[in-house]
């Protein structure tokens, strides 16, 4: 059987790989067509034979961004320009082991969605009288123990060594690029790395299929858990058992995300705020987005002052900002960002939290506009921030159900 490492030597692969991303759009026009010389001009054929020949990578960059609704920053690496497009194309072809992975793991999945994970277990525990326990692992793509990681990715990838030889030897090796700096670090599987997810739910892959023999509600989207009993003992002996699993791989729960519900209480997973048929945003959801709100107003009235700008150019530089954040509205956008309206409005069943959320983003559009905080609707009326391209949240949930 071919190896997916030979695969990845192939001009036709390479044409597969770029058709399903056109697909997919995964690509805007002008990025397919980079893609496409790079593939016409076999770009890919010097590191593939590297790699074919039993060659690695070179050491990836490692670097700090801000942790998507906060200020605090997380570590993600990334490798060179070819690198990163073989590592993507090999993500590709690793949709074949997608069948050793149990149905509860729903994290990078061919076909499978990360609010299907939602849905689902909404679905199995609606109507009924059950415990829940939540938890989030610790920084967990770059805290996955390589040790502890390889037997297990050994057995998974039993028929192509070839490919387990080439993540042994990438995952192993502990030089990063800091700073302009070689130095060495324990790394994980790297989050950033086009095939640190695939790796990460291998690296779970018992725990999954331990819930799944016992036909326990479970789900697992990457580094977020959730499980379900219908007694206070069991759903302990469920915990329990996470805990065990997590500590044997020398992974740390994050206390402050760590929750057990008692029946009849709302539970949340993934954004999402749940209790029989009624599917909100989380109340953490809308924290950090009123944090972001928060941040933004202040940045633009901070703006505003040091450069003269009249009232209305404020208001529409935050209804801008939102705007793009909600629902993906910049003409030069290529269509594929995750934006609220596309997270959150094909499964909420209610319009409780946007509601929420358009009140306190109107609110700060208005102290945008006067300087001031708690400037009533007198002063500077709705009609004038819709003129200005404000889209409220309720109003476009309600026009997307009519489509």
């Amino acid at each position: 059987m071919e190896s997916l490492i030979e695969m990845l030597a192939s001009q036709q692969c390479w044409e597969e790989f770029l058709a399903h991303r056109l697909r997919k759009g995964r690509f805007s026009w002008r990025e397919f067509d980079e893609a496409d010389l790079f593939v016409e001009g076999e770009g890919y054929l010097p590191l593939a034979r590297k790699i074919l020949a039993g060659g690695s990578l070179d050491p990836p960059c490692r670097r700090k961004v801000n942790k998507m609704g906060s200020d605090r920053k997380r570590v993600v690496y990334s490798y060179g320009p070819e690198e990163m497009a073989y590592l993507k194309a090999l993500s590709f072809l690793l949709y074949k082991y997608d069948a050793s992975f149990a149905s509860n793991c729903y994290a990078f999945r061919r076909g499978i969605r990360a609010t299907d994970a939602v849905l689902k277990v909404n679905k199995a525990v609606r109507g009924r009288s059950m415990w829940a326990y939540k938890a989030d692992i610790h920084d967990y793509f770059n805290s996955i123990p390589i040790p502890k990681l390889l037997p297990v990715l050994r057995d998974i990838l039993s028929d192509d060594l070839l490919l387990y030889s080439f993540f042994e030897r990438m995952l192993s090796d502990d030089r990063v690029v800091s700073d302009g700096e070689i130095i060495s670090e324990s790394h994980g599987v790297m989050a950033g790395v086009p095939t640190a997810p695939f790796l990460a739910d291998v690296c779970l892959s018992a725990m999954d299929h331990w819930f799944e023999e016992r036909g326990a509600v479970y789900a697992r989207y990457s580094d977020d858990i959730i499980v379900f009993a219908e007694d206070e003992a069991t759903l302990r002996a469920y915990k329990d058992k996470i805990l065990e699993f997590i500590s044997s791989l020398s992974l740390e729960i994050n206390p402050s995300k760590e929750k057990v519900y008692s029946p009849g209480e709302p539970y949340e997973f993934l954004g999402f705020k749940c209790l029989d048929e009624t599917i909100d945003i989380s109340d953490a959801a809308l924290e950090k987005m009123k944090g972001k709100i928060r941040r933004k107003m202040r940045a633009v009235l901070r703006w505003k002052k040091r450069k003269g700008i009249s009232d209305e150019e404020a208001m529409s530089r935050i209804i801008r900002y939102f705007n793009k954040k909600f629902y993906d509205l910049d003409p030069d956008s290529d269509g594929r960002t995750l934006t609220w309206a596309r997270w959150y409005f094909p499964v909420i069943t209610t319009s409780g939290g946007l509601a929420e959320i358009d009140h306190y983003l109107q609110q700060s559009i208005r102290t945008v506009g006067s300087g001031r905080h708690k400037t009533n609707g007198r002063l500077i009326p709705y009609s004038t921030l819709r003129s200005l391209g404000y889209r409220p949240l309720v109003h476009e949930y309600y026009a997307s159900l009519d489509k």
